[in-house]
């Protein structure tokens, strides 16, 4: 009986023992190669900042945290050869410990069938209890904690695989190729990891439809830029600083803007900011003060580059409590206008209220020849209903060519004509106060009462435009 030879016990515990070890490697080596793809040199950095202020931490103690945090940092200086190196002893030791199984079912005095339905049983309850603790997920929610918890034996695994560095030179190399720093390909690559698992919980029905795109449209935040969302200089609404606040609360009044660029000789020569808070505050209780002029109530402006992506633009005006920025071109031209609500409209869709309208889908006819078109009516539509040639090659649609007409973005109850007919706008849709609808009649007809615009209307008109 093999129980009756000590050292043969001795043997078979030490071969159980080793076995037991290896597994528990395997297990750290698995959860090691999916933190080391993970942790950033700043938050290694910042770890070691709130190391060294931690005031309830002993001396030796920080010291020695501090110490695997920088070996930490010598791992992920080469991340692919660290990776390399934990995968090559995860299946080093899943084959080591099928082999010491196999050994200890041979000193048993088991026949070779036996041995060999051993080692193949033994290495099933390995890969089942990898699956059950799920070691490479434990490393990806805490990747940092897991390095610097494992730091030692993972600095001595890549210390015997020197030729995993091979591997790590070509990643290296295809890094440079990229023009991407080690941090910002480990961004991409989470970004990527973030998207595809979004649409797999879609796929398993556990995310609503709305809560997803949601989701996808926050991880977009970052490629996506500040130009791609701004509202264009040209269709800008903006105030010359030598008009009166009753000029400025008529325009907020018609625009239903609240915040109004204010620009000198032309739109790059800015001025501020001018808010319809302020000129309330200033008018409401002194009606004289309704002859000041904008500039005595106009703020700095926050400018920002085109080029900033929306996620940093957002915390940023989050951060200054700003609701409106200006944006600015590569040559400190300006480029557009961008409220915090563009940002937000970014992640959960068009944002209206109960002000805004909805507009029409085809012309309406709402009287002799009198007409109400929405703003994106082909001209080709308007040339067909009143049977005339506006030969305007510039423009494709009744607001492009209100717009050319007035030399400025329409507002509410601005009106021109052309070739004998008199646009004008009566109505706007949307958070941004776009004109949405224009109604076109004859220029000789008469303006009714019925809440189209009338004499006093087109004067406030022109004041605008002399603005």
């Amino acid at each position: 009986m093999i129980f009756d030879d000590p050292s043969l016990i001795v043997v078979i515990a030490v071969l159980a023992v080793a076995a037991a070890l290896l597994v528990w490697l395997s297990l750290t080596m698995a959860s090691a190669e999916g933190a080391v793809s993970r942790v950033t040199r700043a938050s290694l950095n910042n770890l070691i900042l709130e190391t060294q202020t931690d005031q309830e931490m002993s001396q030796f103690t920080r010291m020695k945290r501090i110490e695997r945090i920088h070996k930490v940092q010598k791992l992920i200086a080469d991340r692919y050869a660290t990776s390399g190196s934990c995968m090559f002893f995860r299946i080093s030791c899943n084959v080591l410990d099928g082999v010491l199984v196999m050994c200890i079912a041979s000193l048993c005095g088991a026949p070779l069938w036996l041995e060999l339905v051993c080692g193949v049983l033994f290495a099933l309850i390995v890969a089942v209890v990898s699956v059950l603790v799920r070691p490479r997920a434990v490393g990806a929610l805490k990747p940092v904690d897991i390095m610097i918890k494992h730091a030692g034996v993972i600095t001595v695994a890549s210390a015997l695989t020197p030729f995993a560095r091979v591997g790590g030179q070509n990643g290296q190399k295809r890094r440079r190729e990229s023009e991407l720093s080690d941090d910002e390909e480990l961004e991409k690559l989470q970004m990527e990891q973030g998207k595809a698992m979004i649409d797999r919980l879609v796929e398993a029905n556990d995310f609503d439809p709305e809560t997803s795109e949601m989701l996808r449209n926050v991880l977009k935040l970052s490629d996506t830029l500040t130009r791609e969302i701004m509202v264009p200089r040209t269709d800008m609404i903006c105030i010359g600083k030598e008009q009166t606040l009753v000029s400025m609360l008529k325009l907020c009044s018609r625009s239903g803007f609240s915040r109004v660029p204010v620009i000198g000789e032309d739109v790059d020569d800015l001025i501020g900011v001018a808010y319809l808070k302020d000129a309330v505050r200033a008018t409401a209780f002194n009606p004289a003060a309704g002859e000041r002029t904008v500039d005595s109530i106009v703020r700095d402006p926050l400018l920002v580059p085109e080029s900033k992506p929306v996620d940093d633009l957002f915390h940023q005006m989050q951060r200054l409590r700003q609701h409106a920025a200006i944006v600015v071109d590569e040559y400190g031209g300006i480029a557009g206008l961008v409220t915090i609500e563009d940002t937000i409209e970014q992640i959960v869709g068009e944002l209206e209220d109960e002000h805004d309208r909805t507009q029409h889908a085809e012309p309406v006819q709402i009287g002799e020849r009198k007409w109400s078109m929405p703003a994106r009516t082909p001209i080709a539509d308007l040339e067909e209903i009143f049977e005339i040639d506006i030969d305007e090659d510039d423009v494709d649609t009744v607001f492009g060519l209100l717009t050319k007409l007035l030399g400025q973005v329409p507002i509410v109850g601005a009106s021109a004509v052309t070739r004998g007919l008199r646009l004008t706008a009566v109505d706007s849709a949307g958070r941004r106060k776009k004109v949405s609808t224009i109604v076109v009649e004859p220029a000789n007809a008469e303006h009714d009462d019925d809440g189209e615009p009338d004499t006093q209307a087109e004067q406030d008109e022109a004041e605008n435009k002399e603005q």
